[in-house]
């Protein structure tokens, strides 16, 4: 186990998986400092009561993931634009909230736990698909550039990018990120984009009644 600065938001962070933020309140902006000079990740985790910016430390959901800095756009006030990457899953076990002005969790790795490699496989290659089609759907819908031979051959790699680009709500997304077994996170993402294929679907039949399409890849 390992102490791990985290930022209570209302998004969820998968690995692999970029994040922007803006950094505005004077704790987080001393978390953010401390992270850049000591070249260290910080835990991103969905905020499970309270608020996410100018109130008390919110009570945050016990499974997040880490977050590397990769790029800091320095503004006035010493306020920041500051772009993440999603790198490893984690469960908290416990918070610190009175030592610094930000939650500090003691926290353990959580990685995805794998029952064959052969399962695995073929569970990939049944998301796979579906996935693609979630895509190009998007694609014909908003004109957003993505290029599908991005998506990663590994399958828990692809199942993470599957997560992070649907569009449904955090609750839901946090219950992916809980999962134990990469099989089951697998399943219940092949149910997900089964359902979100026929909506998307239908609402880019009606798109011409409809100027705004509310779908965007993150």
């Amino acid at each position: 186990m390992f102490e791990l600065p985290l930022f209570p938001l209302q998004t969820v962070l998968f690995p692999g998986a970029p994040l922007h933020l803006h950094i505005f309140e004077e704790r987080y902006k001393r978390m953010i400092e401390t992270c850049i000079k000591d070249h260290k990740p910080f835990g991103v985790v969905l905020i499970h009561q309270g608020q996410e910016a100018l109130g008390p430390l919110a009570e945050p959901y016990t499974v997040g993931c880490s977050a590397e800095i990769v790029h800091v756009r320095r503004l006035d006030q010493g306020r920041m634009n500051i772009v993440v990457l999603g790198q490893e899953r984690f469960r908290v076990f416990s918070v610190d909230r009175v030592s610094y002005p930000y939650l500090v969790g003691t926290v353990g790795a959580f990685p995805l736990a794998v029952g064959t490699p052969d399962d695995l496989t073929r569970a990939g290659d049944r998301l796979r698909p579906w996935v693609k089609r979630f895509i190009a759907t998007l694609l014909e819908a908003g004109g957003t550039q993505f290029d599908l031979k991005q998506l990663p051959e590994d399958p828990i790699l692809l199942a993470y990018t599957a997560a992070s680009i649907l569009q449904i709500p955090p609750s839901q997304k946090q219950s992916l990120l809980d999962t134990r077994l990469a099989e089951q996170f697998i399943s219940s993402l092949l149910a997900i984009y089964r359902r979100e294929a026929a909506l998307l679907d239908a609402i880019v039949a009606n798109r011409g009644k409809d100027s705004g399409l509310p779908f965007s890849l993150n």
